[in-house]
């Protein structure tokens, strides 16, 4: 494996995608490190240590801790994010019928719309940095200590237009790593802002197993166990998949014969993964922005009281939402009945099922069945969390969300390099098989 790690380098092109995407996450790093002038520091840290368990600290963990500084890059690729579920909305439901030609003209459409999606999010980022200046100027403190030094008008133009700079700007880094680097560039991003935490997170969760003032050494070690357990079976469960055997008839072309050969169509377990998580949390703090724009008001304290983590209604409706998008994203992904007609076209059959529609119906039923597998456990993932903090004490990071964009993307990153090994007549990682990593896409970048 290390011989074959060593081979990157040696694909000029590779490694030149390669260095090419460390040097954009760098890049992003270093930007989320950059406060915005005119803060609090020390307020400001006292600000998201109330919130650390509440959506507002959900969110900073997404943006790398950028939002936890107020930095350049606070907000991070949120907006296009919930700019990217919207249009995606609008196509799956057909609302707009400008936006179903678009999908049909190709890659000009595709352009098109990601163009739309651009704007789109310049609005929302407008929108959003807007409420999150409101928010933290006035949100209470104890002792009133105030988080921005001289609130006005001009620290609100200043912010704003900082804030939705640093979007655009991360919207575009992560446009240029999916083109011109190696993996997904949006899902590198935020994969890039939680991995920044892994050492400090590491470090307090076996600091808090193996405190005997907390529980007994055997206790700890069994607590160590089930969380390494879960990590194997995110592996597992992202790399899992139903396989349906094809066979393709034989037929005469020219003088040659064609086809009789078996092979199978690979349906993903859980093929949205992270997507449907990350859709879900856009969705949930939408309230959360609305309610920013007036603080102090009745029904936005009503609101924030209302939209905090480990409530019961509220977990439910974020694996609701899981669910829903897990279904959602293998809608617009998958069409059955293209497949069915891919395969009668090329002389391909299931074995048992006819050719056309039952094949159709067919595909549809597994898809089905597979993605309740998938999407529930996505979502009893991503609510662990919270259980295993109020039980448990144990630390955020390990388990739920972030550990599952981390394996997802990891194996998709790594998939693709295998892929470019491979193609240039090199070994993959793996002696026998491959890594199979699951490729996603975020507003059809």
């Amino acid at each position: 494996m290390m011989r074959s790690f060593a081979d990157i380098f040696k694909i000029p092109e590779l490694r030149r995608r390669i260095l090419f995407s460390l040097g954009l996450l760098a890049i992003y790093r270093v930007g989320a490190a950059v406060p915005i002038p005119g803060i609090n520091a020390q307020a400001l840290q006292q600000l998201f240590a109330q919130q650390s368990n509440t959506l507002l600290g959900f969110l900073d963990i997404f943006s790398g801790g950028a939002l936890g500084r107020l930095s350049i890059f606070s907000m991070g690729i949120m907006p296009y994010i919930n700019s990217s579920i919207i249009m995606s909305l609008l196509q799956g439901a057909h609302v707009i019928p400008y936006l179903d030609h678009l999908a049909k003209e190709g890659e000009a459409g595709r352009k098109k719309l990601n163009q739309i999606t651009r704007y789109f999010t310049l609005l929302l980022g407008l929108i959003q940095s807007f409420g999150l200046t409101t928010l933290i100027m006035r949100i209470p403190l104890p002792g009133d200590v105030p988080v921005v030094k001289d609130p006005g008008t001009l620290f609100i133009i200043v912010t704003v237009l900082t804030l939705t700079t640093g979007t655009i700007f991360v919207m575009w880094m992560g446009e240029q790593i999916t083109e011109m680097g190696v993996g997904n560039g949006i899902s590198l991003i935020i994969f890039a802002g939680i991995v920044e935490r892994l050492p400090v997170a590491a470090k307090n969760m076996f600091v808090d197993i193996f405190q005997l003032q907390q529980r007994t050494l055997l206790g700890g070690a069994g607590l160590l166990v089930f969380l390494v357990t879960v990590m194997g079976l995110v592996v597992w469960v992202e790399t899992a998949q139903r396989k349906i055997p094809v066979q393709y008839a034989k037929r005469m072309v020219g003088r040659r014969m064609y086809g009789g050969a078996s092979t199978f169509l690979p349906l993903k377990v859980d093929q949205s993964g992270v997507i449907a998580v990350i859709f879900a949390v856009s969705l949930l703090s939408v309230p959360v922005t609305i309610a920013s724009f007036a603080p102090s008001a009745g029904w936005a304290s009503k609101i924030t009281d209302l939209w905090n983590r480990g409530v019961w209604w509220y977990e439910v409706l974020y694996a609701g939402l899981i669910i829903f998008f897990c279904y959602f994203y293998n809608s617009v992904q998958f069409n059955p009945v293209d497949m069915a007609e891919n395969l009668k076209k090329w002389g391909g059959f299931i074995p048992g099922i006819r050719p056309g529609e039952p094949t159709a119906q067919y595909i549809q039923q597994v898809l089905e069945r597979i993605t309740l597998g998938g999407a529930l456990f996505v979502a009893a993932l991503a609510v662990l969390p919270d259980y295993l903090r109020r039980q448990m004490n144990v630390p955020f990071f390990f388990g739920g969300t972030a550990l599952l964009i981390v394996v997802g993307v990891a194996l998709d990153t790594v998939g693709q390099i295998e892929s470019h090994l491979i193609m240039r007549h090199y070994e993959g990682f793996m002696k026998q098989g491959r890594i199979k990593g699951r490729w996603f896409n975020v507003g059809g970048s």
